[in-house]
């Protein structure tokens, strides 16, 4: 079994939040893979079902982002699971809009909620980073998390949570690689290789001792008999 938590902050104030991209996350896995109607448990709303083989937990903590781990740890001793059953969805500043890279353990690089989450579970937990840019200066950075994706995101975001649906299973058995190459495949990276470049044919040498192309056949020129050769040599 395993626990798979999206951050964000509960309300429809915060539903299209940039921070909430963690929430977006579990809804499109539950949603695409038939997942049980969400209902409130553990301080947040949990939602289970099954990738392939694999029963997975979805959580989306109700107490708000910093105060995450309080419903996270509850669910995990709960259902008796370690910090390795557990992978946390969650915004990342640090990675461009629509990338996405998996972390095991670590640090919480000031994330309030990865914060929270480590003073209740400790730091060995997976992750899932998901990119929304960087608004440029630290200063600006609550009132952006905290605020909707635009109308210019909505075409990467919705790719981005596509492949994270289609990628799950991958997920879920412990292949992050092919479940990497399903959101790449789903935002159009397909990572192809380059292609060769085209070069003009090289020139071909001509055979030892040809002849150049404009010089004339001797055999073909020659029409004298060889009585008029032999007296032209001594002209």
């Amino acid at each position: 079994m395993q626990l798979w938590v999206g951050l964000g902050n509960p309300g429809g104030k915060y539903e299209h939040n940039r921070h909430n991209i963690g929430f977006m996350a579990l809804e499109r896995i539950a949603d695409a893979h038939g997942f049980q109607p969400w209902r409130g448990r553990f301080q947040g709303q949990l939602s289970e079902g099954r990738l392939g083989s694999d029963k997975v937990l979805l959580l989306k903590p109700d107490t708000f982002m910093n105060l995450s781990g309080q419903s996270v740890g509850e669910a995990m001793r709960f259902f008796k699971l370690g910090p390795e059953d557990i992978t946390v969805f969650h915004d990342e500043l640090d990675l461009a809009p629509g990338k996405l890279r998996l972390k095991q353990g670590g640090g919480h690089a000031g994330h309030n909620g990865l914060r929270s989450i480590h003073q209740h579970i400790g730091e060995a937990y997976a992750r899932v980073r998901l990119g929304i840019g960087h608004p440029g200066h630290k200063d600006r950075v609550a009132g952006y998390v905290l605020s909707d994706f635009a109308k210019a995101d909505q075409a990467w975001l919705d790719d981005m949570l596509r492949g994270i649906a289609q990628g799950a299973p991958h997920l879920a058995r412990g292949d992050g690689g092919q479940f990497m190459n399903a959101v790449a495949l789903a935002r159009g990276d397909t990572g192809a290789a380059a292609k060769p470049r085209r070069t003009s044919p090289a020139p071909q040498p001509a055979p030892p001792n040809a002849a150049p192309s404009s010089a004339p056949s001797t055999d073909a020129a020659d029409i004298r008999s060889p009585m008029e050769r032999l007296l032209d040599k001594f002209r």
